[in-house]
């Protein structure tokens, strides 16, 4: 079955698809984008990601192609099209097709493009869901708590994380601070037991994932503070895992090679994977925490 693209209107098939080569998200880089996990036909944290689109939409001045009723009648009828059960759905929204100029045109309609892909089923074993991190310069531009489509930057720290046979590559800044993975939110137990992931401001993404974790470790009393880790102590730390609409919550066993406490899961990236799964089952569904997203400018 050919996969359907929704492409500015029409749904078509993906070999078919294209945009107008004066596209500015394909010149510039002008555009924002969601991807939402879809978990036995259902979309899950929603809520987070179309507020996070709706953010992201503001602060570059681009409007909004749609209302979020007709966008998610848009995204289930590509998933259905696609007959995808488990996998992803991906948005992208640029500022439209203008002549080529720096500046904003001033009548450019959004253009949006929508596709699924089918995945592999939600992990149910953590110890086989475990993986391996290398750290790597934080080369970014200012704002990447913006999730734009320039990511650049994030695909060379991701290479090297390939090279290196790793999973993901975390992000150092110039100070020697952690700030995030390439395409995923960092958390730590550090050396003294505190579980800890790095508060929102402009030098990380808010993500969807981080959020939902946050409030369902809130209801269940566990206790964490959003509060940066330096390289020492992401180094020094009990245990690592990350979190994204992808990757859920998942242990980084190794760090540039050195084994992150004992080599295993630890309890704390344990617990929250059995929450994170009840929630992704339903048994939390539409848990958010959209004031997550305030304060960042």
């Amino acid at each position: 079955m050919s996969r359907i693209a929704y492409v500015n209107g029409r749904y078509v098939p993906q070999r078919d698809a294209a945009v107008n080569v004066e596209d500015r998200g394909y010149q510039f880089g002008d555009g924002v984008y969601e991807v939402i996990h879809v978990h036995d036909g259902r979309f899950i944290d929603t809520d987070l990601h179309l507020a996070r689109l709706a953010r992201s939409l503001r602060e570059l001045a681009i409007a909004r192609p749609m209302e979020d009723a007709a966008l998610l009648a848009v995204l289930r009828e590509v998933v259905r099209r696609n007959r995808i059960r488990e996998g992803i759905v991906y948005m992208q929204v640029s500022r439209g097709v203008a002549r080529r100029d720096h500046a904003f045109p001033r009548d450019a309609a959004p253009a949006l493009v929508i596709t699924a892909r089918h995945g592999a089923a939600f992990p149910r074993d953590i110890d086989a869901w475990t993986g391996t991190a290398v750290t790597v310069p934080d080369i970014r531009w200012g704002r990447v708590d913006i999730k734009t489509v320039n990511l650049l930057p994030n695909c060379l720290a991701k290479q090297k994380a390939r090279e290196a046979g790793a999973y993901e590559a975390i992000l150092i800044d110039r100070d020697g601070n952690v700030t995030e993975g390439s395409s995923t939110t960092v958390w730590a137990v550090d050396a003294e037991g505190v579980l800890r992931t790095r508060h929102l401001d402009h030098h990380i993404l808010p993500g969807c994932t981080r959020a939902a974790v946050i409030a369902l470790m809130e209801a269940a009393g566990i206790r964490f503070e959003e509060r940066g880790l330096t390289e020492a102590e992401l180094r020094a730390a009990r245990e690592i895992f990350l979190t994204s609409a992808t990757s859920y919550v998942k242990p980084m066993v190794r760090l540039d090679g050195a084994a992150v406490g004992d080599g295993t899961p630890g309890p704390v990236a344990r617990r929250l994977f059995e929450l994170f799964s009840r929630h992704a089952d339903g048994a939390a569904h539409n848990v958010s925490r959209l004031a997550s997203f305030s304060g960042i400018g």
